[in-house]
C-alpha cells in the first residue's frame, strides 16, 4: 500500500506531490516560507475553526483537521485519505481572503480517498463547511482550474477583493512512478454565498 500526499508550495508559486518518500522541492526553496507567511491571517475572525467539510453532489462528509508548513516548508497534507486538511495560516472559511483546504486523490490499493471525484463539480454547485462553533457556512463553486505541478498558482492562496473564498486542491492525471506524482493539480474556486 502506499499513501499519497499534497504538498503546496507558494513561492513563484510551485505545486508537488510527494509520496512518503523524499522529492527534490529546491526550486526556489529560499522563498518559500516568505511566502507563505505573506498570506494575510486574521487576528480576530468571527468564524469558528472549521471541522467539517461536506459536499452534496459528490457525496462528502469530511472532517477537517489543522495543518500549518511542514518542516520542508509546504502546507501539510491530512494522514488518512478520508480527511481534509485547512491551511491556518490564511483565513479562516468565511473570512475575508482566500481559505484553502486540501485533500488526497488516488490513494490506492482500492481504497477511496475523499477527492476522488472533486473534478466532478461545477459551477453552482454547493460546498458546506461547520465550525466548532456550530455555524455552517455555504459557499458556491464558480470554477475550477488545472494546474501543471510548477506552474504560478498565487492565485489559490490570495485574494485582493474583499470577499470571502473557499478553495480546494487535490491531484488528478496520469501517476509518474518515477516522480513520485500525478501529473496535474486540480483548484475548485468558491465564493460565499451571501
Amino acid at each position: 500500500m502506499f499513501s499519497i500526499g499534497i504538498t503546496f508550495i507558494v513561492s513563484i508559486t510551485i505545486f508537488l506531490l510527494t509520496l512518503d518518500a523524499p522529492i527534490d522541492n529546491s526550486f526556489a526553496q529560499q522563498n518559500i516560507l516568505e511566502s507563505m507567511q505573506s498570506i494575510p491571517v486574521q487576528a480576530q475572525s468571527a468564524s469558528g475553526l472549521p471541522i467539517k467539510l461536506s459536499i452534496p453532489k459528490i457525496n462528502i462528509v469530511a472532517s477537517i483537521i489543522q495543518v500549518g508548513l511542514t518542516k520542508d516548508s509546504t502546507m501539510g497534507v491530512p494522514k488518512t485519505p478520508t480527511d481534509t486538511a485547512w491551511y491556518d495560516q490564511g483565513p479562516r472559511p468565511g473570512d475575508i481572503g482566500s481559505a484553502v483546504i486540501d485533500g488526497h486523490y488516488g490513494w490506492g490499493n482500492g481504497i477511496s480517498a475523499v477527492f476522488d471525484n472533486l473534478s466532478d463539480l461545477k459551477p453552482g454547485d454547493v460546498i458546506y463547511v461547520e465550525d466548532d462553533k456550530s455555524q455552517t457556512k455555504t459557499f458556491i463553486v464558480t470554477n475550477s482550474r488545472d494546474f501543471d505541478p510548477l506552474a504560478d498558482a498565487s492565485t489559490v492562496f490570495t485574494s485582493t477583493d474583499n470577499k470571502a473564498h473557499l478553495n480546494l486542491i487535490t491531484c488528478e492525471g496520469i501517476w509518474n512512478k518515477t516522480k513520485k506524482s500525478y501529473s496535474k493539480r486540480l483548484v475548485v474556486f468558491a465564493d460565499l454565498k451571501p
